[in-house]
């Protein structure tokens, strides 16, 4: 019986340790949602997604920075064509594209934004190229009496330019690159970190007020991230996962070891990469304003 009873202790502590743990890190394929069990920390480095099969960065560029080129600096009208349009399977065989699947750069943030404003598009401008924006330019040449092709040729990228208005500097870089969810009731009071898994945003908000938004990331779906009501117990500026020995800056834990912070994997790959439950944030300016606006016992809400 003896030997029972301290067995019993052992297994206690060796429970109340787990718990206290801090278990976030970045994985490479992104789900939403509780934490619990995760692959080893080495996961967090992985071969990104190397086809454009959406409109966030391509991996490997950050997505929390303008497109960096000095080339593509100023949107033109007329630019030479993109070395990946000549042979995109979708352009048409005669006209070359001014823009087309796979091209990064300041015009294609302009084309994004002007397919926002004839609400072709709903998601905010990044500037890449990817299949959302081939199938809004493809919507727009189908009701234009054009070849509906994906791909922007002079005439389509004229006929867009005709229909819209040059776009404002917020239209350009709007405060998040996902569009905001309608606040949960639950937020509707007090101070409140309003996270939407739906949207893939997180709204802070007092009294039922917006004060700043960002896009944020959650966990896969074997490690996801907790829904619920919660408060902040504890923050920490800086801060490296005990589990996973992965930085975890501008930590503010809200349930056991789950934490809003940031991470570099998220602003370096995006929506590729997931994290092992914590809500990940890739503009680091916003969160650390966040981070210095937040106090401890401020409500946490994360709902679908």
């Amino acid at each position: 019986m003896h030997r029972q009873r301290v067995m019993a202790r052992t297994l206690g502590l060796a429970t109340a340790v787990a718990l206290a743990a801090t278990a976030c890190g970045s994985q490479k394929t992104e789900n939403t949602g509780s934490a619990s069990t995760a692959p080893s920390a080495s996961a967090a480095v992985t071969t990104p997604e190397s086809s454009p099969s959406s409109d966030d960065k391509p991996a490997g560029d950050p997505s929390a920075s303008p497109s960096a080129s000095a080339s593509s600096a100023s949107p033109s009208p007329s630019p030479s064509p993109s070395a990946s349009a000549s042979s995109s399977p979708s352009a048409s065989p005669s006209v070359k594209a001014v823009m087309a699947n796979g091209d990064d750069s300041e015009q294609v943030r302009e084309l994004q934004a002007r397919l926002k404003q004839l609400k072709l598009m709903s998601v905010a401008p990044t500037g890449f190229y990817g299949s959302k924006t081939t199938t809004a330019v493809k919507s727009f040449q189908s009701r234009n009496g054009l070849t509906a092709s994906g791909s922007v040729d002079a005439e389509t990228w004229k006929k867009i330019q005709g229909l819209t208005k040059k776009p404002t500097a917020d239209e350009l870089r709007p405060p998040t690159v996902n569009e905001v969810d309608a606040p949960d009731p639950r937020c509707m009071t007090g101070r409140v970190m309003c996270i939407s898994k739906e949207s893939r945003t997180l709204a802070w908000m007092i009294d039922g007020k917006v004060i700043s938004t960002m896009d944020v990331r959650f966990g896969s779906e074997n490690t996801p991230t907790r829904e619920g009501v919660f408060d902040v117990g504890w923050k920490a500026k800086e801060w490296t996962s005990t589990i996973y020995h992965t930085p975890m800056p501008y930590a503010m834990f809200f349930s056991g070891g789950q934490a809003v912070h940031y991470s570099a994997d998220f602003a370096a790959r995006g929506y590729s990469g997931a994290s092992h439950g914590c809500v990940n944030v890739r503009d680091k300016a916003k969160l650390s304003k966040l981070f210095d606006d937040v106090k401890v016992g401020d409500k946490v809400v994360v709902y679908w």
